[in-house]
């Protein structure tokens, strides 16, 4: 998931909405920050928010960011422990609590963990929390044995003196806690680094996860707790009218069904009665502003916007211009291609469910929160409290893929509005089942692209007009981009082959659907990555040229050096040729700051593409944990192969279609393609790594089905999206 607010701060706007959540009275003197927090009793200790010495000389790091499969639990562990020369085997993580100012994501603003942005945020902030609390156990040391701090030795937890004194963090660390911290502590050079880079860093939470002892939303259960299913309407945008829950209340286990803001709430002593209650209830909905249309219908309102056959009246913003836009329309012998996407379920392994006790005006949360600060904001608006005091207590989450971070904290709030009129401090947790979040969840937008490009006499981009239609993400949001909205344009806007090309003409046009839509991961580059690459491959056989070559070339132009590594690391490692029977492709593909270039070997198998060998290369900055960063590429990869073979949510009449994965096609164990990943060494700084491994395999196999058959993939997915 991607939220672009930078890090330089809030709007005004921002401002003012968190000032309501506190009374309506803007704080003077507060930070955004401050207002999320208000109310929070969160205490830190002498060593920091980030780390506690335990008396069993194990260290203890706290993590902001929540662990829902992607392993950041120990990429943050080892930023700690490389610059406080801890003993890897003695550090645990902890999930931090919900406060803001503590806990914030300086990339997005609020305590929220997306865009891969766990380790990239983090990097400077925990290497100077270890590096600060290594520098008060080394003064502590040398009070205690009065020799110079410059003459300590810090190695695997254990402070050591060349007069054969020495001690282990826990029998320093009382002294250590009176130490001041330093305010600017001496950070390792990367070339000292022990831990990071090395194959040592692996996940912590593998045990648990294991043994079944890792603890997850549906593991909650509390005393008197109840378990609520909500009845959401069939059409997005339908209001209840009236209800019928008789039938629903004799059901042995309901104990209450009620209205709340987004559907009929159905309270029981069981999930099975739950859901029972749940399907013997009868809606009357009100429909009248409702979506009603198919996704047919609006797959073909958006291709004729895209094509200049729309409203004359629809709004275009621009997302790249150069020269002069007259040219990019006009000129013989173009290349033009049409490209449709379809709307795509997250379909998370967990599917949504949080835990709520509210008592009068005490709120406390349990799940896997993927945005605290939002979870936080959504349930002190409904029982009218501060922000800060709504305690979260932060769960495993089994994916998410950026469902779990909704603005309005969506299946969070419904909980609370349960809890709420539950009442008495009585634990109530809320279900959704797989069909409830197939059926009447978010989704990644429907999008389409037209895209018009002329060629020089070298055969490289001469114009280059594209015009992107997609619903906006962040529109009426609390954090609203500035400008165009990213999410839709982002891996266009700031392509090299844009770069590369002498005259741009790039629009986007955000038409109103009554879908709800939300990023998915990689986002906007889910669909701009197939269209760059693939249109390239297309440029280049117009052009007589290796799509290879080609792109090298326009790397060259575009001084885009990242890219260029990447796709030689790529091909390097692939080797000559691919195996027999198999052809190749070739993407590459930059988002959330890292650079991939995969390499796929692909055949027809009863006329579906299978796709077999994929190499990749990623450019991701220092490489803090290398398997975990091929973990993310091979998840990455077959998340994004899923979606690319098979993934579609189609609409009847405003009807989801769709409902479990019968229905909803996900990629097979058997079908998983063997993933090799090589890492560009770099010095740079660390950049994402769980999203942008999932883009580039979908047009990586579509070039491959080119190189075969000599026909382009104008829209997904590759199997039924004819």
């Amino acid at each position: 998931m991607n939220a672009p607010v930078k890090p330089d701060g809030f709007s005004r706007r921002e401002v003012v909405v968190g000032a309501a959540v506190v009374g309506g009275a803007l704080v003077v003197g507060c930070s955004p920050a401050d207002l999320m927090s208000a109310g929070s009793k969160v205490e830190v200790g002498a060593f920091g928010p980030f780390i506690r010495f335990e008396p069993d000389g194990f260290v203890t790091v706290i993590s902001k960011h929540v662990e829902f499969g992607q392993g950041s639990h120990a990429g943050l562990a080892a930023i700690v422990a490389e610059e406080l020369d801890a003993d890897w085997a003695k550090v645990r993580v902890e999930q931090s609590p919900a406060n803001a100012k503590l806990y914030g994501n300086g990339a997005l603003g609020a305590q929220l963990t997306g865009g891969s942005s766990a380790i990239s945020n983090s990097w400077e902030q925990l290497r100077k929390a270890g590096a600060g609390a290594r520098a008060m156990f080394v003064e502590a040391a040398a009070n205690r044995w009065n020799v110079p701090a410059g003459e300590i030795v810090v190695k695997d937890g254990v402070l050591t003196h060349a007069s054969g004194k020495s001690a282990a963090f826990a029998d320093l660390t009382a002294d250590a806690a009176k130490v001041t911290p330093p305010e600017s502590p001496a950070l390792k050079d990367p070339k000292a680094f022990t831990l990071i880079g090395t194959q040592r860093v692996r996940r912590k939470d593998g045990q648990a996860k294991s043994d079944g002892t890792a603890r997850y939303t549906q593991d909650v259960h509390l005393p008197d707790m109840l378990t609520a299913m909500v009845v959401h309407p069939p059409r997005f945008g339908a209001k209840v009218v009236s209800f019928d829950a008789d039938a629903a209340r004799k059901v042995a286990g309901v104990v209450d069904v009620f209205e709340i803001p987004t559907g009929v709430a159905v309270v029981a002593k069981s999930t099975w009665a739950a859901r029972l209650g749940k399907e013997a209830v009868t809606v009357r909905w009100d429909e009248a502003k409702a979506e009603k249309r198919g996704s047919a219908q609006i797959t073909a309102a958006f291709r004729d916007l895209a094509t200049g056959k729309g409203p004359a009246d629809q709004k275009w913003e621009s997302f790249g211009a150069k020269g002069d836009a007259a040219q990019a329309a006009g000129g013989t012998d173009a290349f033009e291609a049409v490209y449709e996407f379809p709307y795509l379920a997250h379909a998370t392994m967990e599917p949504m469910n949080c835990v709520a006790i509210v008592d009068g005006n005490s709120v406390k949360l349990v799940h896997g929160s993927q945005g605290q600060t939002l979870d936080q904001l959504a349930a002190a608006r409904i029982v009218g409290t501060l922000p800060g005091s709504v305690e979260v207590e932060t769960l495993f989450a089994g994916g998410s893929f950026g469902r779990r971070a909704t603005f309005n904290a969506d299946y969070v709030a419904e909980c609370v509005h349960v809890a709420k009129k539950v009442g008495g401090g009585k634990p109530v947790k809320l279900v959704w089942t797989r069909e409830d979040d197939m059926k009447a969840g978010y989704y990644r937008p429907l999008v389409v692209h037209a895209v018009r490009v002329t060629l020089d006499k070298d055969g490289l981009p001469a114009t280059w007009r594209h015009r992107i239609v997609s619903q906006s993400i962040m529109k009426d949001s609390p954090m609203p981009s500035k400008g165009v909205d990213q999410t839709a344009v982002e891996g266009a806007s700031d392509s090299p082959y844009l770069k590369a090309t002498p005259i741009v003409d790039a629009q986007v046009a955000f038409p109103e659907v009554g879908v709800p839509v939300l990023w998915w991961r990689s986002v906007g580059a889910t669909h701009t990555a197939f269209v760059m690459e693939h249109t390239i491959d297309q440029l280049a056989r117009k052009a007589g040229k290796d799509p290879v070559e080609y792109r090298r070339a326009l790397y060259a132009k575009a001084g885009a050096n990242r890219h260029l590594t990447a796709l030689d690391l790529a091909i390097e490692k692939a080797g000559p040729k691919a195996g027999e029977g198999w052809t190749r492709g070739v993407a590459v593909h930059e988002s959330f700051g890292s650079v991939v270039a995969q390499v796929a070997e692909v055949k027809l198998v009863d006329g579906e593409p299978r796709v077999g060998r994929v190499v990749t290369a990623i450019d991701c900055g220092v490489a803090i944990s290398p398997d975990q960063i091929a973990a993310q590429m091979e998840g990455g990869t077959c998340y994004g192969l899923s979606a690319a073979l098979y993934g579609q949510v189609t609409l009847t009449e405003g009807v989801v279609d769709q409902s479990n994965f019968d229905t909803y096609r996900v990629l097979r164990i058997a079908e998983a393609p063997s993933v090799e990943t090589h890492i560009a060494p770099s010095a740079a700084p660390p950049s994402g790594v769980g999203e942008p491994g999932t883009p580039v395999i979908g047009p990586a196999t579509a070039n491959a089905l080119l190189a075969l058959s000599g026909q382009a993939t104008t829209r997904l997915p590759f199997v039924g999206g004819a």
